[in-house]
């Protein structure tokens, strides 16, 4: 079974379906949303996944002038550890994204965000580590 429902509509005319959407099925139930709620929905989507490729930068950058600051142990350790962030923060973002866009459809309430307390407590797991090792080494 296909996760995904291809529906075709027809314009005035006989012609060719001239419009399809793909919808998956997790999107089926309820009704189309608001379409500005659904393109805010997007945008905090885009400015999660912005976040994720920040960190994968951080974690490029420090991979290249981290060794001068701290050893190559603490540098892998802080590199994967940023690397890793970035891979949860976009993969909690779809989530989030879809979740909220469910919620609409149905008018349910919103998901928790529980997104932003795991960015906090990443982003000052790395700082602390940061002010640790730029302290002791």
């Amino acid at each position: 079974m296909c996760p995904a429902e291809l529906t075709t509509t027809r314009t005035q005319g006989a012609g060719p379906a001239t419009r399809r959407r793909w919808r998956p099925r997790a999107l089926r139930d309820g009704d189309d949303p608001d379409p500005r709620f659904t393109l805010a929905n997007e945008r905090t989507f885009l400015a999660w996944l912005r976040t994720a490729m920040g960190l994968v930068a951080g974690a490029v950058g420090f991979e290249a002038i981290g060794d001068e600051i701290v050893g190559a142990a603490a540098q892998l350790v802080l590199v994967t550890g940023m690397l890793a962030g970035a891979a949860v923060v976009a993969g909690f973002a779809f989530l989030r994204w879809l979740g909220v866009e469910r919620a609409m459809r149905t008018g349910a309430s919103l998901p928790v965000p529980a997104l932003g307390a795991l960015l906090a407590a990443l982003v000052g797991a790395v700082a602390l580590g940061m002010l640790v090792l730029l302290t002791v080494g």
